[in-house]
């Protein structure tokens, strides 16, 4: 099964982040992401036409977020937007990044 076809699961921390050997086969399974130099989050920017279309991408990673109960940190403007992922309470990344990354690239 596909990390797009899994759910993430609460993390109340507590558990350690991945380190890059345990993210890079998750990072394989998610193109066109980028894993931070230090391995802490997973990043993509996506190209759009302009706003509008960006702004729709963006309310959609919204509603995907909110239906699995993980956010990621989302910046975009005219003919873009960039998504960063990590867990929050673990400072670092989890399994979940890498599923809502899968199901965000589903979108695109």
């Amino acid at each position: 099964m596909g990390l797009s076809k899994e759910t993430c699961v609460p993390c109340r921390g507590g558990v350690p982040a991945l380190t890059r050997a345990e993210a890079e086969p998750y990072l394989q399974q998610t193109p066109g992401w980028m894993l931070s130099e230090d391995a802490v989050w997973i990043e993509r920017t996506f190209p759009f036409k302009d706003f509008a279309q960006a702004l729709r991408f963006v309310n959609a990673v919204g509603g995907i977020a909110e239906q699995e109960g993980h956010h990621p940190d989302v910046t975009f403007g005219w003919g873009y937007a960039k998504v960063v992922l990590y867990t929050h309470k673990i400072h670092g990344l989890h399994q979940n990044d890498f599923i809502l990354a899968a199901k965000i690239n589903e979108l695109a």
